[in-house]
């Protein structure tokens, strides 16, 4: 979805209603007659969170969540996933490997990877984790579609394909797995 805005001069102040290609109308007022000050963009899609405001040299800057609308990664952390949100980040994260770390809540060897893989997302910027908890709610659709039949269970995406596997608290194998994709 294309986003296109084209914006008056600060010397205008009467607010201005703009429609962006997906038909959403984006109102632009300034609070503030002042040159640099912080203006807001009010929408009527108030979920959107469009902000504006003034940036260096009198630059305006618009923020919009219309391409970030849903689940988001942030990078350096793991986030955790669901049936609804797993494969929309997995796409999302295009042609960068995505590892995913299957686990449950009860199981002692997923509690000893969980901080080494916090780790590994915290060193390998240009890579995403993920992690599911195979409970009851995601087991059925998502772990089953998965293939996952014990945890821990890594798997490693990249172009939303599974190109390897680690099961176990296998860790040495994990990185080497991880590295195998990210120099493909």
């Amino acid at each position: 979805m294309a986003l296109n805005l084209s914006l008056c001069p600060p010397s205008i102040r009467s607010p201005q209603t703009l429609m962006c290609s997906a038909k959403h109308p984006i109102a632009l007022s300034s609070s503030s007659s002042a040159p640099y000050s912080k203006s807001t963009v009010s929408s009527s899609r108030r979920s959107l969170g469009e902000k504006r405001s003034r940036g260096a040299y009198g630059a305006t800057v618009v923020r919009s969540s219309l391409d970030t609308v849903g689940p988001t990664v942030k990078v350096g952390q793991v986030t955790e996933v669901n049936k609804d949100t797993f494969w929309p980040l997995v796409k999302a994260a295009g042609d960068k490997a995505v590892v995913v770390d299957m686990y449950t809540q009860w199981c002692g060897p997923c509690k000893v990877m969980a901080p080494k893989f916090q780790q590994l997302s915290e060193k390998l910027l240009d890579v995403v984790f993920l992690k599911l908890d195979c409970n009851q709610e995601n087991k059925q659709p998502l772990a089953k579609e998965l293939g996952i039949k014990v945890v821990p269970t890594f798997k490693i995406l990249k172009d939303s394909k599974i190109v390897k596997e680690v099961t176990g608290a296998k860790f040495d194998d994990l990185v080497l797995a991880i590295e195998t994709v990210r120099s493909s």
